[in-house]
């Protein structure tokens, strides 16, 4: 890193289980939540209250507690972005030369049922697509880019934002309780985007 380079900063391992049926990815922690070393740890971001409405994993639990209760549901937390150089917390403030993928490809070998993606905002669902897309072989995957829950984001309210999460649900209770991956042709209804890219194909 050069000597005007803004500072180097990494993401968290990954949050999962091995029977983890959905995966929600941000793009890379933010500062408060790098100083945290929590996911979404900022007090305004819309995340955790979220998850309490979803799966009881509201900000009132302990950190640990929260975690426990997304991997119960078969829900994986990770981000996009492994390393990149970024001054404050904004993704627009990331260089875009600096950015390194995480390794999707063990994650998904470790966790064989996640047949549905979804992008906490659209700077994960970019970076996904411009870092991972083409670069390694994919399994059969659904992807559904959410609004983002950051407070940076403000242009849906909590309550919009929680009505449009709610696929997050139906997509863990649905999902096969299976080792085989599921075949991505169920549609969810959301106001959310879709898409599909099937097994290998580069997007």
């Amino acid at each position: 890193m050069s000597a005007t380079a803004a500072p180097l900063v990494r993401s968290f391992a990954p949050q999962f289980r091995a029977d983890a049926r959905v995966l929600v990815l941000g793009s890379m922690p933010g500062e408060a939540s790098l100083a945290a070393a929590q996911y979404y740890a900022h007090p305004r971001n819309a995340f955790w209250p979220i998850m309490g409405a979803l799966f009881g994993a509201g900000p009132e639990l302990p950190y640990a507690r929260r975690l426990e209760r997304l991997a119960a549901a078969g829900v994986a937390l990770w981000d996009v972005i492994g390393r990149c150089e970024r001054a404050g917390s904004l993704d627009s403030a990331i260089a875009p030369d600096s950015i390194e993928a995480n390794d999707f490809a063990g994650l998904f070998a470790a966790c064989p049922g996640i047949g549905h993606v979804f992008f906490n905002g659209t700077a994960a669902e970019t970076a996904f697509r411009r870092h991972v897309c083409g670069r390694i072989a994919l399994p059969a995957l659904q992807f559904t880019r959410l609004p983002s829950t950051s407070p940076a984001h403000a242009a849906h309210g909590l309550e919009a934002k929680l009505a449009a999460w709610q696929v997050v649900t139906d997509a863990a209770e649905s999902a096969p309780d299976a080792n085989a991956r599921p075949a991505p042709a169920r549609t969810l209804a959301s106001a959310a985007t879709r898409s599909v890219i099937p097994a290998t194909q580069a997007a």
